[in-house]
């Protein structure tokens, strides 16, 4: 079997520490795969219960190359970046901040968030072409596509999938949709047969293709996909999961904490931009996250051996 057909490929999370209190399951990327398209990093976290956690509490911390996309299915956030944005995270809305040359923010719960936080944060890799040359952006869209029939909603983030599309900024070609599925009901997807798939249970007991994929693992399709066939059990709660594709991405990348370059020199530089003479300097290739209560996060010491690019599954 060539290495671009379709495949089934279980991936299987990782435990990570993230800022103070948020255990997430990393699955992205994965020791056998790492992107699904352009999409290069996926943490999966909750349901955690805020009051027992204290909930999210990622100080400003930078970012270059790359998009952030941050989706929620419960609970309540606070984004603020170094452009001045300052928005509430709801589930169903879609923020995406595209860093290009360098950005920073950070995200927290607000006193008054709701008990549960369970959502996603992915990252989108952009291409070398417009990485440097694309202005930093903070995009927020409190509506976005919704196709439901039959028991099963579908809502597109990025990209186009049974027909809707989404607004949403993206600089390679790209699909990301939450799809719900109630108790007895299935769905045949129609894919582009161009792009690699992958999907993630979020919840509940998800068939595809036939096949078994638990909750918080993630399947691997491969290419040549004309549909995708998902089932979920007669009974029992809602069945949710993200489905994310894409053209697959040829460039070789390094990606080390939060940055994304193409070498490992351009990713010391990156880091020596950020860190500085230390917390109390405004580095100006980032900026600043105004009015932040705390220090940002400075980047941790690099690895004693030089970084090597990467593909995609290298």
């Amino acid at each position: 079997m060539a290495a671009l057909d379709a495949v089934h490929e279980p991936l299987l999370p990782r435990d990570v520490l993230l800022g103070r209190t948020t255990h997430v399951r990393r699955v992205l990327p994965n020791k056998t795969r790492r992107m699904v398209g352009a999409w290069c990093f996926l943490d999966h976290y909750g349901p955690d219960d805020v009051k027992t956690t204290g909930g999210m509490w990622v100080p400003p911390h930078p970012h270059t190359g790359l998009q952030t996309v941050t989706w929620l299915f419960e609970g309540l956030g606070r984004h603020t970046d170094s452009l001045g944005s300052h928005q509430l995270i709801r589930p169903g809305q879609l923020n995406v901040m595209t860093a290009g040359h360098g950005i920073c923010h950070a995200e927290v719960s607000p006193d008054d968030a709701p008990r549960l936080l369970h959502g996603v944060q992915l990252w989108v890799c952009l291409p070398d072409a417009v990485r440097d040359s694309t202005p930093p952006d903070f995009t927020h869209l409190a509506d976005l596509p919704t196709y439901t029939e039959g028991g099963v909603t579908l809502k597109v983030l990025v990209g186009e999938l049974a027909g809707e599309v989404s607004p949403a900024p993206a600089f390679t070609p790209l699909v990301g949709a939450e799809i719900r599925l109630r108790p007895g009901a299935s769905a045949t997807l129609p894919l582009e047969p161009e792009f690699e798939h992958a999907v993630l249970t979020v919840a509940g007991d998800l068939r595809v293709e036939g096949r078994s994929v638990p909750a918080h693992e993630m399947a691997y399709l491969g290419t040549g996909r004309h549909g995708l066939l998902l089932e979920a059990p007669d009974s029992g709660d809602d069945v949710v999961l993200m489905l994310l594709g894409g053209a697959p991405f040829e460039e070789e990348i390094v990606m080390w904490w939060n940055l994304i370059g193409r070498s490992h020199d351009e990713v010391v530089e990156q880091r020596e931009a950020w860190n500085g003479p230390g917390v109390s300097w405004t580095p100006p290739r980032y900026g600043e996250v105004a009015g932040f209560d705390g220090d940002r996060l400075l980047a941790p010491p690099m690895p004693n051996v030089r970084l090597r690019t990467r593909g995609r599954t290298a």
